[in-house]
């Protein structure tokens, strides 16, 4: 499989990013491993996740 990145633009209200956010603080590996078919594929959705906090934490939005 060819990975390439990808851009992607959301456009949120105020508090749809900081329950978003709260949601992405509160999840871990457990919680996409019970969603995925295998531990990999976990990682990686656990990975995009941490990604699009990372990004709302960038804009205001890091619960603590």
């Amino acid at each position: 499989m060819v990975t390439e990145n990808v851009s992607i633009s959301v456009v949120l209200t105020s508090e749809e990013a900081w329950e978003f956010a709260q949601f992405l603080k509160r999840v871990g590996h457990s919680f996409y491993r019970g969603l995925a078919r295998d531990d990999e594929e976990a990682y990686l959705m656990f990975y995009a996740g941490e990604k699009v906090r990372a990004a709302l934490a960038d804009q205001g939005y890091a619960p603590r």
